[in-house]
């Protein structure tokens, strides 16, 4: 009795062990570590631009490689760099909130009061002679219009005049010759009224007096009594002070704000408590290239003569930015710059923190700020402190980071094409979109019209590099939504699927688009664990290469945003 009821004791352990296997052993999970698919990759910790699939040595110093995940934060996202709370709190990270901001500015500009060289007259020697009289003592004399400046002893004009006392007997016989006579004093600025009154009295005249024909002050002398003087000599220069220039030195960084028809606002030591107003008339363009900076130049009434040449000037610019600028503002330490790219990070929504390595357009400077053209969006936390910690962590971690960043493959096309290839993808959005919901027939309809707008791109619009580089995107790209547009499988449509979104993803990433922001998504299950990529317009992830049966299967690689 006591062997029967353990055979049946052993006969119920048995079958509960059966049926605990039917029910929890045989049911195959739906969800999927998409992580544990992809095989591990190693880097270097003293070289983190390294990076290659399993273990090895660096090439550069001879260390073990160290796999990514154990070098530091384990994000699936190279872009994307996670740090522990201990981790942020130790380098004293701080983010800043990005708003918008009035995209006005004050500049601080310097400079110093000049003469107004379109108020300048020079006086030169209109005839060879030596310097009888001299009637301008020193610089900075005050000299009215038709004052007499010096006498000057010609006998160049000694013979001139004989010559034409006697060419004047002569006219009859040869009025060329006379008139040719008094030419030659003409053009030494000698009048017909001196010509009739030499011609009159038969006097030979041996000095003749040079006056001023402009009023204002001596700024510069370059003879004295007794120097002999050529044709052309500049003997002195006459500046009228009524009004003068302001030349204020202009960083680079400042010329985006500075425009003709400025008002600037300025003053002098030399006099305390008074502002002087100026309109900016001019910016040189040419940057000197000694002190990197160019000439602005602003003309202001001088009522009094308060105003000397060579005075200091401290001025002050209220300018406005154009309307090309979003008005989004970021602190100027949250910039890292490598080249001509300009690199920030971005906070990440989630319970663990992470930051997000991404490239900006920086507009102008406005003072302890940076002006963001695009790559930005109002609400986002960027670094504003500790940026340089958080680049180096990601170097250590082999994310990507300042000194190891991918490739850039963007093309600068006319924005005509641009538009053309967003329409691309709008139209492919369709296909994505009937292939998520499982609907072949919809698929095939929004796949020619794919193929309709690939037709209306004009590949005339590109040169050089980016139309070989389209051409050869073009065609695979016809042939993916070519194969969608005939089929009725919807599994054989998403093989076709893949091939469109790949190359119309690199299309993206060379010329870019007009839309705000496109995402490119990866599922590493789809045919049969080898991984597909596509283009989704929104964030979150439907699959269009499993549907519903694994909607949510995929994450995002990485944003291409409006260029």
């Amino acid at each position: 009795m006591k062997h029967k009821s353990i055979i049946i004791n052993i006969a119920i352990l048995i079958t509960g062990l059966l049926l605990g296997w039917l029910i929890f052993g045989g049911e195959e999970s739906a969800t999927h570590d998409h992580t544990s698919e992809a095989a591990t990759e190693y880097t270097c910790s003293m070289h983190p631009q390294i990076r290659q699939q399993g273990p090895g040595k660096c090439p550069l110093c001879g260390m073990d490689l160290i796999p990514v995940s154990s070098a530091g934060g384990s994000s699936s996202n190279p872009f994307v760099h996670e740090m522990t709370p201990e981790a942020i709190a130790l380098a004293n990270i701080q983010t800043t909130k990005i708003k918008s901001v009035s995209a006005t500015n004050e500049l601080t500009l310097t400079g110093k009061i000049k003469v107004n060289e379109q108020q300048l007259s020079v006086v030169t020697a209109n005839f060879p002679g030596r310097i009888e009289k001299l009637f301008v003592n020193f610089e900075g004399q005050e000299i009215r219009k038709g004052e007499k400046l010096a006498t000057i002893y010609s006998p160049e004009l000694v013979t001139a005049q004989r010559e034409l006392l006697e060419a004047k007997k002569m006219s009859s016989i040869s009025p060329q010759l006379y008139e040719a006579a008094k030419e030659k004093l003409r053009l030494w600025r000698i009048s017909d009224k001196q010509i009739e009154q030499i011609e009159s009295t038969g006097n030979v005249t041996t000095t003749l007096d040079v006056y001023a024909d402009a009023s204002g002050v001596v700024t510069k002398r370059q003879v004295a009594l007794g120097d002999y003087v050529s044709t052309g000599s500049i003997m002195m220069e006459i500046a009228n002070l009524s009004s003068v220039w302001v030349v204020l030195d202009a960083y680079e960084s400042d010329l985006s704000w500075i425009k003709t028809g400025s008002t600037i606002t300025f003053s002098v030591p030399s006099l305390p408590g008074r502002d002087f107003t100026a309109t900016i008339q001019y910016i040189n363009p040419v940057v000197n290239p000694e002190t990197r900076s160019v000439d602005v130049r602003a003309v202001v009434p001088n009522t009094g003569n308060f105003l000397k040449p060579e005075m200091l000037v401290n001025a002050t610019l209220q300018t406005k930015m154009n309307t090309k600028v979003t008005g989004l503002a970021i602190p100027a330490t949250a910039v890292l710059w490598t080249g001509k790219r300009s690199i920030v990070y971005i906070k990440q929504k989630g319970s663990t923190p992470a930051f997000e390595r991404r490239e900006i357009t920086l507009g102008a400077r406005m003072k302890d700020m940076y002006l963001i053209e695009n790559g930005l969006e109002e609400g986002e936390e960027v670094v504003s402190n500790g940026v340089f910690a958080v680049d180096a962590s990601a170097q250590l971690s082999g994310n990507y980071s300042m000194m190891s960043a991918p490739e850039t493959k963007s093309l600068e096309v006319p924005e005509t094409f641009r538009e053309q290839l967003t329409a691309v993808a709008d139209t492919y959005f369709g296909v994505k979109n009937a292939l998520v919901e499982s609907n072949p027939l919809r698929a095939a309809t929004a796949a020619k019209e794919v193929l309709k707008t690939l037709k209306g791109v004009d590949m005339k619009l590109l040169e050089g590099q980016a139309h070989d580089e389209w051409m050869a995107l073009l065609k695979p790209m016809e042939q993916g939504a070519t194969g969608i547009s005939m089929k009725t499988d919807v599994e054989a449509q998403r093989k076709d699927f893949e091939l469109l979104s790949d190359h119309l993803i690199e299309a993206v990433e060379l010329f870019g688009l007009t839309s705000e922001k496109a995402y490119r998504a990866y599922c590493p299950m789809a045919f049969d664990d080898k991984g597909a990529y596509w283009l989704s317009e929104f964030e979150d992830i439907k699959n269009p290469y499993f549907g519903a049966s694994m909607l949510r299967c995929g994450e995002n690689r990485e944003v291409f945003r409006k260029r």
